[in-house]
Parts: C-alpha cells; structure tokens; sequence
C-alpha cells in the first residue's frame, strides 16, 4: 500500500531477482496456480450501465478527485451507456469494508483501490479476478516497472494493475553537512560512521533518525547485506514462503541497523518506540541531521523548519556505488470477481492507472507513476525525484507475496525483534530466530 498510509534469504537457489518476474508477467508463463478461494464469479459480462468504484479517501483528498472524474469522465464519453460511480473509503477501515463486499455480490464494487501488500490476501479470499490475458494483451503494460508487476502476480496469474508506487531513500541537512564539512555517504559503513560523527560534534541532533518500529527503513539494511525476509519454497511463483530473517545474511543486516539504536545516534529509549512517521518528524523538525524517508514524505519536510535545507541522495548499499534495496510500496487497482461487467471494469482501470491519469496524480498529489517511461521524463524536469526514481530502477524489492505476510504485519513481528535487540533483551541470533518462527507460523496458516 501507499507507504505514507503505511514496503527473500541468501539462499542462492530460490533467489527472486525483478528480471524473472517482469518476463514471467509479460508472457505469463509462470507455472503454478492461484490460491483457492470462494467463487463468487458472475457469469455476466455487460458491456454497459453502473460501474461502481472504491477508491482510498486522501489526506486532501479534492486534487485526486478532481483527477479521477476528468479520466472517468472520458471514459464515460468513450463507453455509450455506461455510469461509473465513485466512492471514497476510509484507508483505516479499507481491510473490513472489502472483505465484507467479498462476500456480499450485491452490494459489492465493481472495482477497488488496495494496497500492493494486501493482493495475497485478496487472491486468497476470493474477490480478486485474474485478468492476465487482458493485462497480457495491453500494450502500455511493458512499460511498469517489474516490482510493482510482482505485487500483483500470484500463482503466475495477474490480479489488478498498479496505480502508483513509492520509494525511501536518504534525506540529509545541508547546512550541518557544510558545517560539519561531510560529504554524503557513499557505503552503508559511511552512513552509520556519519551519523555518529555528526552526534559527537552536534548532540543537540540526532546522526540519523532511526526506529525500532521502521520496518521498512530496516528493510535496506537486510537487503543490501545480501539477507532478504523470506525464502520461496518450491518453484518459482509458487507463493510458499519460509523465513530467511535469521540467516546469516540478514542478521548482518539486522546489526547494521541495531547498531544506529544508542547515545551516540539514536538513543534506544526515545528512538526504540518510534515508527517512520516519527524519524520524518524528527528530520523536518530540525532535530535529526539524516533520516530515510519516501517521496511521499517531501510535503512533511518542506512544511517543517529544514525547508531549503536538505538534499536527497539513494541510500547507499555496503559497497561503494552500490543502493541500497528498498521496499517499493504502493497502490493497485483490481476487479471484483463478483462484476457482471468484466469488460468494461478492466476497461476502466486501464483507463484509471493509465499514463495519462498517473502522470496527473503525480502533478496533483506527488504520487510516482509505476510507468518507467512516465517516471523517468517527470524526473528528467524535477531533480527531488532522481534518487527515488533511481532507487527503483536499480534496487527496489518486495515483501514476500503472501497472505501470511498481513499478520506477520500485524503482529508486529518485526518491530518486536529490533525492539528486543536494542533494549538489551535479546542477542541478534535469538531475536532473529524467535521472529522466523513466528513468521513460518504466519506462512504456514
């Protein structure tokens, strides 16, 4: 899902590498099956009248309504006889609302809005259509990004397209790198260096802002130490899943991160606790001189006291020259298998994810496009966006597609081990090992 609402082990052999997954959705030839699920699946296929719709209701949600109703308004104009209807739903009740209408055809959209974390899920519980062969047959299709591709891939068939996507990376402050005469660091050793350099010379700030429940400014560290979250079991596409948190990999990268957690960073009692809303804050608030944030977060920081202070660059990786992997997050856009208007509903979200619509959402809420093409010319004219754009062409991953993931989510299960670590509780080795557990447990049910 969008991150700002809100982001696979060492073992060579059953590595997911984005290159595999953009061929295996571009042809659809991934083996496997999808999950079963209840089949509500209408046997009609209107080719006019109500198409309903649910969309996530915004923040300052009129520039994306505007948005939506001049595209659905030429949809309307393209497709004689047919009503699209639009209806905004709260994003923290999104999980009850859609579920419900899974189960209840006739009062039931046609078409939602989800997060790209929530597809498993949704496949599983059985209100999500496969359109492979429409999304197969689409043209502006080769032109998503593989990661946003694989959020919607499940059983090597396709359930939605992608709306928009969203990225983290490394925001620091110019004026106490000039001050401090730093320069951006360019290894995952210079940044946590820096950070603790720069707390030395200013402890009034913090080096980076860092926190034990920032599960996906964790993430890169996992990932760029060569660690990942979670094997595929079986063949590829698969969707079977088994921790790889406690492999030796990650628990690299575990230690990275744990180690900014302390008096000479971060202090554990303050930063232990906080989530990726609060290590923005602390940035934009002038307290911390680095932090990781989104896209998504330029309108926290530029409403805060370090506007015109900072700068962007990908976070780095362990070598040099290297990013660092991140969690693309995100929203999709699927049909319900209880439509009685498949033709036109897929029509529909073609149109609402299409380049034109997201180029526009970009212009009106910032959202990044999943459309390589779009994205790279929006970056070509604003510079903020080049390191986030960067980052997703050259690193970006995804959690493990599965319906386990959600209550591995909601469980807290990650937050709890680096919570477990910094506080002293728990050596690397055990939390890591208690938090694979409890995640094949998620898997496995």
């Amino acid at each position: 899902m969008k991150p700002s609402h809100l982001a696979v082990s060492s073992r060579p052999s059953s590595r997911v590498t984005v290159p595999v997954v953009a061929l295996a959705l571009a042809g659809l030839a991934m083996t496997g099956c999808a999950p079963s699920t209840s089949d509500n699946s209408s046997k009609e296929d209107e080719k006019s009248g109500k198409l309903r719709v649910w969309l996530f209701q915004e923040v300052n949600n009129a520039p994306k309504k505007k948005v939506i109703d001049e595209a659905v308004a030429g949809f309307e104009k393209e497709h004689d006889g047919t009503d699209v209807e639009v209806t905004y739903i709260p994003i923290d009740t999104r999980a009850q609302k859609i579920k419900a209408a899974f189960n209840d055809p006739k009062s039931a959209p046609d078409v939602i809005e989800f997060g790209n974390t929530d597809t498993a899920g949704y496949v599983k519980d059985g209100g999500l259509m496969d359109i492979s062969k429409e999304i197969g047959a689409w043209g502006d299709s080769t032109n998503i990004d593989p990661t946003a591709k694989y959020s919607l891939t499940i059983g090597g068939k396709v359930y939605g397209v992608p709306l928009f996507v969203g990225v983290r990376a490394l925001y620091y402050r110019t004026d106490v790198f000039k001050e401090l005469d730093l320069e951006p660091p360019a290894t995952q050793d210079e940044l946590i260096a820096t950070a603790k350099k720069i707390r030395s010379e200013r402890p009034d700030l913090y080096g980076l802002a860092v926190g034990g429940a920032y599960t996906y400014g964790a993430m890169p560290f996992i990932w760029a130490n060569g660690g990942d979250l979670a094997d595929e079991k079986g063949k590829f596409g698969s969707n079977e899943y088994e921790a790889a948190i406690d492999s030796a990999d990650a628990q690299k990268g575990v230690k990275a991160y744990t180690s900014l957690f302390g008096n000479d960073n971060c202090p554990a009692a303050k930063c232990a606790q906080w989530g990726g809303n609060d290590t923005v804050e602390a940035f934009a608030s002038g307290k911390a001189a680095m932090a990781i944030g989104g896209d998504f977060s330029r309108q926290a920081i530029e409403a805060g006291k370090v506007k015109g202070k900072y700068k962007v660059v990908p976070l780095p990786g362990v070598k040099k020259g290297e990013i660092a992997p991140a969690f693309a997050g995100g929203n999709n856009l699927g049909v319900l298998k209880s439509t009685s208007h498949r033709t036109i509903a897929v029509d529909l979200i073609k149109t609402l994810a299409g380049k034109k619509t997201q180029r526009e959402l970009y212009d009106a809420m910032g959202f990044l496009p999943t459309f390589t093409d779009v994205r790279g010319d929006i970056a070509h004219k604003d510079a903020f966006v080049k390191p986030f754009v960067k980052t997703l062409n050259d690193s970006a991953k995804f959690v493990p597609a599965s319906p386990g993931w959600a209550a591995i989510d909601a469980q807290l299960v990650l937050p709890t081990m680096f919570q477990e670590i910094v506080s002293g509780r728990k050596s690397v080795p055990a939390a890591t090992q208690d938090a694979a557990k409890k995640m094949d447990e998620a898997f496995e049910q």
